[in-house]
């Protein structure tokens, strides 16, 4: 069994890059996602990380999945 901790928090928020030193005019959304996780022992370690859009969208089709079989258990 592989222990992966226990989730505390989870805060999204979505942001707009709009530009670079290499462009001008990016306007590039992207979603940032804040975890808190507590192992085994109760630390909690934070972990942040950003997600272009078809990614986030990506990651949250995979968690309606879990949920769906997680209703059937």
């Amino acid at each position: 069994m592989v222990a992966v901790g226990q989730l505390i928090d989870f805060q999204w928020k979505l942001g707009m890059a709009v530009s670079s030193d290499n462009c001008k005019s990016l306007k590039s959304p992207y979603v940032t996602i804040a975890m808190k996780v507590a192992d085994a022992s109760g630390h909690i370690t934070s972990k942040t990380f950003e997600m272009t859009v078809s990614q986030f969208q990506n990651f949250y089709s995979q968690f309606k999945e879990m949920a769906s079989i997680l209703e059937t258990v």
